[in-house]
């Protein structure tokens, strides 16, 4: 296998290896997995439209909603391979230092690189029901929005809801997300350079660099780290970020938070109107995160190690952080958030909407 971009990283090695270990799907016959496949195009096609009277938001450059994201239903190995090909743009720091010097990296450690990778990815690709990334599209193109139609279908089976319902509460979800960044053209531009700034500092300390000491040791690090919170509950991955490292994640997790909270809010104010079921599907996803937030053993090494549990805690944290926001100020107050990066909440202000309210509207 051939390593392919420069970096520690041969990401299309990382994504067949994920396609090949990834569990197998739920069974089903070939005239539910088309109809499948046929009701999440059209649920993502009807929920473009009522994310715009729910959120109050509009695309910034006119377009129609319909036309905010780009629909592609996946099974696991496309799901992993997208992420693969995302992962390498926001990891392209990592091929050059600061001073502009590329980063050398042997390809049997770039391939156990994406071996690393490629396990995590075939993890996942079994959990993401749907994901939207901004941050491969064209200039000018809307991002992917990618919904995984096995892990639909497990899920709508496991929480016993209306699968119609459920397949157009899904695309709620996403299509907020395509929203968010339609209305924000800047923000993915914004992530991207926060990512970039975090990466930068793993690149020099590639070979060559001043501490000589090699980047991919690092992933090895983050591994054990995330074993020794588990096990011992010390500070995990946190505890190898330095002072500024640890401030940019932090403004990134909390933009995150923002995000997921406010789609899993909007995703829920259509009513029932529009997902007859929508209340029963809620209460049974909320049981199924509950669930999940208390596995024991292996099942919450696993949950830690992907970083599932704060992801739950952006959801939760980020939804109460709109609705309070929202109680306060309004929708259109709100919705003053995606005005431009001085008016994002900081992770503080994720835990305290009112210290929000009080800077960007006095």
């Amino acid at each position: 296998m051939q390593p392919t971009a420069p970096g520690p990283v041969d990401w299309r090695a990382a994504a067949r290896l994920a396609g090949r270990v990834a569990a197998p799907g739920p069974v089903a016959d070939r005239a539910t997995l088309v109809d499948l496949v046929a009701d999440l195009r059209a649920a993502a096609t009807v929920a473009a439209r009522h994310v715009v009277g729910a959120t109050g938001m509009t695309p910034a450059d006119g377009r129609d909603p319909a036309a905010i994201s780009r629909v592609v239903v996946v099974d696991r190995p496309r799901w992993a391979a997208a992420n693969a090909e995302m992962f390498a743009v926001m990891a392209a720091p990592l091929a050059t230092r600061r001073d502009g010097t590329p980063v050398e990296v042997p390809d049997a450690a770039r391939l156990a690189a994406a071996a690393q990778v490629g396990g995590v990815l075939a993890l996942l690709s079994g959990k993401v029901i749907g994901q939207y990334d901004p941050f491969t599209a064209a200039p000018g193109q809307p991002g992917r929005l990618l919904l995984v139609a096995p892990n639909v279908l497990a899920t709508q089976r496991q929480l016993g809801v209306d699968g119609r319902d459920f397949r157009l509460w899904v695309a709620l979800h996403e299509q907020t997300h395509a929203l968010q960044f339609a209305a924000a053209p800047w923000l993915a531009d914004h992530l991207r350079a926060r990512s970039a700034e975090l990466l930068a500092d793993l690149a020099d300390l590639a070979p060559g660099a001043e501490h000589e000491r090699p980047a991919l040791p690092r992933l090895d690090d983050v591994l054990g780290a995330v074993v020794r919170a588990v096990t011992d509950g010390d500070g995990g991955v946190l505890s190898l970020l330095t002072d500024r490292q640890r401030e940019v994640f932090d403004e990134v997790g909390a933009v995150m938070s923002l995000l997921e909270g406010h789609a899993d809010v909007m995703m829920d104010e259509v009513g029932p109107t529009v997902v007859p079921t929508v209340r029963a599907i809620r209460r049974a996803f909320e049981r199924r995160r509950d669930a999940a937030a208390h596995a024991k053993g292996l099942d919450r090494l696993v949950r830690r190690l992907l970083g599932m549990d704060l992801k739950l805690a952006q959801y939760r944290d980020g939804a109460a952080f709109v609705r309070a926001v929202r109680g306060r100020v309004g929708l259109d107050g709100l919705n003053a958030v995606w005005s431009g990066p001085d008016a994002l909440p900081t992770a503080a202000e994720i835990g305290d909407p009112p210290a929000w309210v009080r800077r960007v509207h006095g």
